[in-house]
């Protein structure tokens, strides 16, 4: 394999400016299909972003022999179907987050590209942008010492800017994404912790239904102590007011802390010298990064940036928090 041949399956709202147009960017990399459900609209993004070919099924899209990767951007209730689906075709995947819906169908997949012995990696893209990995380089250069403590708070209103507005609101249909909103945004944050981290000792959590509208939890409280030590806490609401809302993570060391948001470009170190702060320039397609890590990885010439093993993690952690 010379060149990643991507087919998209999924061609919805995340794929317009986030990662789609990243494929055709990223060097060995070029869109050839993509796929909806709805035919007219699949013919519409392939017309507007240069694709050759569209499809209105997956598993044509999957068959084409032309495709040689997939890419799965659906709502989370089809994730594992189409995985497994590739992989047993023999084309390596790259999955939306969160993986799937919870724990157990993650390990199928995973045990799935074990068993077909096809790549599987999981779009937990802040892995790969140059802020988070500051923050990385940050910690590993024990500015702030011993790490002590994080806590994490996101606090949002029900219509918060965060999510990308569609059409159904499928992200608040447990049947379709798995667990609205925490479901859909902490996997980047917790992913993170883990990817700062390293292996988890235990979790516990709780979660709650505050809304009265609502099919599902809009509070969520997670507690993980890592093995080295190092406790994270992490509030999730999304019912506050407008003027409440909060994305915020602060990391305590015993010579001061960083915060960053998870939503922002900028980070700020604080120990008893001096206050440090390090801006980064927004990405317009915010996938790229992590997109050209992914095709090294499926053309033989770097590791996988996110494991199915590493994104099992962090559904095992949501499935403690949530109580599943």
């Amino acid at each position: 394999m010379q060149e990643i041949k991507w087919g998209i399956i999924g061609c919805g709202d995340v794929t317009e400016v986030k990662s789609g147009p990243a494929f055709n960017k990223v060097k060995n990399s070029k869109l050839v299909a993509v796929m909806r459900r709805d035919g007219a609209k699949a013919a519409d993004y392939a017309q507007r972003h240069q694709v050759p070919k569209w499809y209105d099924d997956a598993t044509q899209l999957i068959n084409d022999p032309e495709v040689n990767a997939i890419y799965i951007a659906t709502p989370p209730l089809q994730h594992e179907t189409y995985t497994i689906e590739a992989l047993k075709a023999g084309k390596p995947v790259y999955v939306e987050k969160p993986m799937t819906f919870d724990a157990a169908s993650a390990q199928r997949m995973t045990d799935a590209a074990h068993k077909f012995n096809v790549k599987l990696c999981v779009a937990h893209y802040r892995r790969a942008q140059p802020m988070f990995l500051k923050i990385k380089e940050l910690l590993a250069e024990h500015l702030i010492g011993d790490i002590r403590l994080v806590r994490l708070k996101m606090l949002q209103s029900p219509n918060t800017s965060l999510i990308a507005k569609t059409a159904n609101n499928w992200r608040i249909n447990p049947a379709i994404s798995g667990g609205g909103l925490f479901h859909d945004l902490a996997p980047h944050q917790l992913d993170l912790m883990t990817y700062y981290f390293g292996p988890v000792k235990n979790a516990t959590g709780m979660a709650a239904r505050q809304q009265k509208d609502t099919e599902v939890d809009d509070l969520v409280v997670g507690n993980v102590l890592f093995e080295n030590g190092v406790v994270f806490n992490g509030n999730w609401c999304f019912s506050v007011a407008p003027q409440d809302q909060a994305d915020s993570c602060v990391v305590y060391g015993s010579q001061g802390h960083i915060s960053f948001p998870m939503f922002g470009n900028k980070i700020t170190v604080t120990t008893d010298k001096k206050t440090e702060e390090y801006a980064f320039e927004p990405l317009k397609h915010v996938q790229k990064p992590m997109i050209e890590k992914v095709v090294d990885y499926f053309l033989g010439k770097g590791p996988n940036p996110c494991s199915a093993e590493d994104a099992l993690i962090t559904m095992k952690l949501m499935d403690d928090f949530t109580m599943k």
